[in-house]
């Protein structure tokens, strides 16, 4: 009997992680699906039943050095390999930098860039030994500067750095590295932030572009006009599945579209005349 490979994925209370974790199992996968608080893994509980799969349901806080190295040696006792590594965990935020506090800035780098680069440290040992799959899901906006998201986009745009220098070293070794990039998901990632960083803005000079931004961004992520988690996680399953992964795979049409944009840009006025619409009052 052929022992299924091991996925580690985290972020999965919500979202596109709790999606890829259901996928992922459906697919062959013996998920270990990690999350910050496991108060919170009822649903995903839930959801796998429903899907008739498993899941392993573990603690991590990519931003905790301890709860890093607890997991993975859980892993390799528990399981003796790994196969893939899915960092999905990331965290949103909006404002821009005269109105921040550095801390904030900080804290958004902690998450979505240094949280990535720890937890790839600590696994590439066990990814090596299986000549396994990296993969990351970045955004479009790792590709795309967008208006009022500065922190988040560097720190996205760290990311596809890292990973694009990494993959060929990697590779050496027979590891895998591919980067995701979704584009408006309707999730609860960015509908959360958005009070916060309207009332940071209230009686500054940016008080309307981040009206006006914000009311963009509603309507993209209306589940009307957004991409289902689902479906984001599809896209990410084909890329852990493919028999040779691309290095940079978008999970939609429209996130091929924008970044494209970008990828062509040379002079970047392309990309600067389309997101200057966004915080322009009506």
């Amino acid at each position: 009997m052929t022992t299924p490979p091991v996925l580690l994925i985290t972020g999965t209370s919500s979202g596109i992680g709790f999606s890829s974790a259901i996928a992922a199992a459906r697919a062959g996968f013996r998920v270990v699906a990690t999350m910050r608080d496991p108060g919170r893994s009822g649903a995903l509980d839930e959801a796998a039943a429903r899907a008739g799969v498993d899941v392993d349901i573990r603690q991590l806080d990519v931003t905790v050095p301890e709860s890093i190295s607890s997991c993975v040696a859980y892993i390799r006792e528990t399981y003796g390999r790994l196969d893939a590594l899915l960092n999905n965990a990331g965290a949103g935020h909006v404002g821009t930098i005269e109105l921040e506090d550095l801390a904030d800035v900080r804290a958004v780098f902690e998450v979505n860039f240094f949280g990535v680069v720890a937890l790839t440290q600590a696994v590439l040992p066990l990814l090596r030994e299986s000549r396994g799959r990296l993969v990351t899901v970045s955004s479009v906006g790792g590709v795309v500067g967008q208006p009022f998201n500065e922190a988040y986009c560097a720190a996205k745009f760290a990311v596809e750095g890292f990973m694009e220098s990494l993959a060929p070293v990697a590779a050496t070794q027979g590891v895998r590295v591919s980067v995701v990039e979704p584009a408006a998901v309707a999730t609860e990632f960015v509908p959360n932030i958005g009070l916060d960083a309207l009332q940071s803005a209230a009686g500054t000079p940016y008080a309307d572009a981040m009206s006006a931004y914000l009311a963009r961004t509603a309507t993209s992520f209306d589940p009307a006009n957004a991409q289902t988690p689902d479906s984001a996680a599809e896209a990410i399953v084909a890329v852990l599945t493919a028999a040779e992964p691309p290095a940079r795979a978008q999970t939609s049409d429209a996130a091929r579209r924008f970044a494209g944009m970008k990828l062509a840009d040379l002079d970047g006025s392309a990309v600067t005349s389309v997101t200057a619409t966004w915080v322009a009052s009506a």
